[in-house]
């Protein structure tokens, strides 16, 4: 019987590309030539005597053998990472880099302010905060941890929901003005209107105005929340904005809280492999913790 061998490199290779789903980001993290990362994928792909990627307009995108070898990748790596950290100690000290996927604006608007307390208590763990505007894909380790706008079906992952958020509908002084200081619910559609870019929205979840007027046509669409607050704070127009960024804006006006009240979850996932590292596990329960602490940010009373 004949067996195939494989060096680390290889993995090292396969996983990258995996990850990136595309030979010249590979490289640049690799730190090599992208005709060369592409032999060296075709090598590992005749030593295994099947297609590991499928390659398309797109990018490459694992094949079912592919997604096989990705989970023995996957915890090859782990495993590797975990002795580290036992010889050097690392891990026994809550010490390590903890990369969580997030949205924009719950990273920059709510995670990112209340770092502060986990980083006096847990100063060797170090916070990497990875704003996705898609779904995050754990299983090729993008990130440690992901918050996830809607539940996840990925069975081979740990999901625990983290909280339900509010979110509500702000103008600005400047904008209200304009229109006479108010806003009739039953008119919403001829107002200005700030929003999402439909077409480019990767879940339903960040879909909004649908739930209020079907008629509503946005007059300025961006696909960063960021850029929706600023337009919104210019006196551009309207818009749904998470409370727990706008409520911490005494130039925002909420509007209409008995009619548009938006409700959303968030929900934390990893990898059981990953939550059983103390770094990562100290992360999670600091999470868990923090919208316990911030429930009234999140859902605010009107």
């Amino acid at each position: 019987m004949y067996y195939c061998t494989m060096n680390w490199d290889d993995i090292k290779i396969f996983l990258e590309v995996a990850r990136s789903e595309r030979l010249s980001t590979a490289a640049k993290r690799l730190s090599i030539d992208a005709s060369t990362l592409s032999r060296r994928v075709h090598k590992l792909e005749e030593k295994l005597s099947t297609k590991l990627f499928e390659r398309t307009v797109e990018g490459h995108k694992l094949t079912q053998d592919g997604e096989k070898l990705l989970q023995y990748a996957r915890q090859m790596e782990l495993n590797a990472n975990q002795a580290l950290k036992n010889i050097t100690g690392d891990n026994i000290h809550n010490s390590g880099q903890v990369r969580i996927g997030v949205t924009e604006a719950f990273g920059s608007f709510f995670i990112a302010p209340h770092l502060i307390e986990l980083q006096q208590s847990f100063p060797n763990i170090n916070v990497e905060l990875l704003h996705f505007a898609r779904n995050i894909k754990i299983s090729r380790n993008e990130a440690d941890i992901a918050i996830a706008v809607e539940k996840p079906k990925n069975t081979s992952t740990i999901i625990s929901k983290l909280c339900d958020y509010q979110l509500q509908l702000y103008g600005h002084k400047s904008y209200l003005d304009k229109v006479m200081g108010r806003i009739d619910p039953s008119q919403f559609s001829s107002y200005r209107w700030i929003s999402y870019v439909d077409n480019l929205l990767y879940t339903e979840q960040l879909s909004y105005l649908k739930e209020l007027d079907a008629n509503i046509k946005p007059h300025f669409q961006s696909t960063s929340i960021t850029s929706q607050y600023t337009a919104i704070k210019s006196g551009l127009g309207i818009g749904i904005l998470p409370c727990f960024l706008a409520e911490q804006d005494n130039s925002l006006i909420k509007l209409c809280p008995n009619e548009v009240n938006v409700m959303r979850s968030l929900y934390l996932v990893t990898h059981p492999e990953s939550k059983r590292l103390s770094h990562v596990n100290t992360v999670w329960q600091y999470l868990k913790q923090l919208v316990s602490d911030q429930k009234a940010l999140l859902l605010p009373e009107h």
